[in-house]
């Protein structure tokens, strides 16, 4: 990282190219930019050849099958695709179930492709979750008592980093006939993945969360017993006829890159990105007192940090720290000035939601940093903290 470039952490709106994969990325920008699907000469058949390569290396990173893995424009596609697409094929059965059961806390795509459905006869069941943002596993078994289609999970929350039971989840989904979606793209590289363990049916991806580029993720789709989805666009009948258009060779190549490097050494990251985030956190507890902290730390990714500052309002703090990059929740619903309706499901008030920074720690994060950030957080709060006591 360059000195003089601000202290990045926020993670979980993206990461950072890896240096790894922008070498895997270049010679398919510079040497070989042939379309992928010309296979009738050598420069397309090479294109498609490192694709099929890249798609191998997503799906080892979850332990799926490469003809599982769907590539997508990112996770919002992919969500829409798994959703949409599961309930359209569904529509034409009359006799399937009309249920679709999600969270709360769900990312902004998922909610909003559950609630589309409504209007095209769906019942959406959007469960509550408990004040550390776990789903109470007993209210999903007594939404599943009623006849349902799918059940959409995210593995990692986006803004607090809660890690959900999807191996259970999963059971629970099976026992009761439904298929089990769940967004991983806050999840993949952070904590292991197996989709075989988890029962996923359907699960999301995204490269630039993941160390790769922006603009490209993936859905797998189970195909045994294999699972089907109608495509929400036409096209030229790529991948699998699911997600038509041509595929991107070079952004395809990165994230596979990206998923190999995660596959890797993803555990090696978490552990010393834990002992980083726990350094941090030590200095922001000395320096404010009052300090706390959103959703449970015994079932939370490594990089994530989602903590109320008492007293000052978190825009204020963000203006105070202009050499951090910090955010006050989901950068895809930033558009919005309102509190987070992810902290407003776990029953945190508005005003208290307000006075909270999401904090995103990462692969090339530094002790040193970590001991920079909390000083200047902690003198932030404290000058502005005094500022609203003079006021009062």
């Amino acid at each position: 990282m360059r000195p003089n470039r601000p202290i990045y952490l926020d993670h979980h709106a993206t990461t950072p190219l890896d240096p790894r994969v922008l070498a895997a990325m270049r010679p398919w920008w510079e040497e070989n930019f042939a379309n992928p699907h010309s296979v009738e000469h050598a420069m397309g058949r090479a294109a498609e050849e490192a694709v099929e390569a890249a798609r191998a290396q997503v799906a080892e990173l979850i332990g799926a099958d490469a003809r599982e893995i769907i590539f997508t424009s990112g996770a919002t596609e992919a969500n829409n695709i798994a959703i949409k697409g599961a309930a359209r094929f569904a529509a034409a059965d009359g006799r399937a179930p009309r249920r679709i059961i999600t969270l709360a806390t769900e990312h902004k795509c998922v909610l909003e492709s559950v609630r589309d459905l409504a209007a095209e006869g769906f019942e959406p069941v959007i469960l509550p979750v408990r004040p550390d943002g776990l789903l109470d596993l007993d209210l999903l078994r007594a939404a599943l008592e009623v006849p349902t289609l799918l059940v959409s999970v995210m593995a990692v929350n986006n803004e607090t980093g809660v890690v959900q039971d999807l191996a259970a989840i999963g059971a629970l989904a099976k026992e009761a006939g439904a298929l089990f979606h769940t967004d991983a793209a806050q999840a993949a590289g952070r904590i292991p993945l197996d989709v075989e363990e988890i029962r996923a049916d359907l699960l999301s991806l995204s490269g630039h969360k993941m160390y790769g580029p922006k603009g490209v993720g993936a859905l797998h789709v189970r195909r045994r017993p294999r699972v089907r989805l109608a495509p929400l666009f036409s096209g030229g009948g790529q991948e699998r006829g699911l997600r038509s258009g041509t595929l991107p060779a070079p952004l395809l190549v990165g994230m596979g890159e990206a998923a190999r490097i995660a596959a890797a050494e993803g555990m090696l990251d978490s552990g010393r990105i834990t002992g980083q985030r726990q350094r941090l956190l030590d200095g922001l507890m000395a320096a404010i007192p009052g300090l706390r902290i959103n959703g449970t730390m015994e079932s939370r990714v490594a990089g994530n940090l989602n903590l109320t500052f008492p007293g000052v309002e978190a825009q204020a703090l963000l203006a105070a720290l202009p050499d951090l990059c910090l955010s006050t929740g989901s950068a895809c619903s930033s558009a919005e000035i309102a509190p987070s309706y992810v902290l407003g499901a776990m029953g945190i008030p508005d005003s208290e939601a307000r006075a909270t920074l999401r904090i995103g720690l990462g692969r090339f994060t530094s002790p040193a940093e970590m001991d920079r950030a909390a000083a200047l957080i902690g003198a932030a709060w404290q000058r502005l903290s005094s500022t609203q006591h003079a006021a009062e």
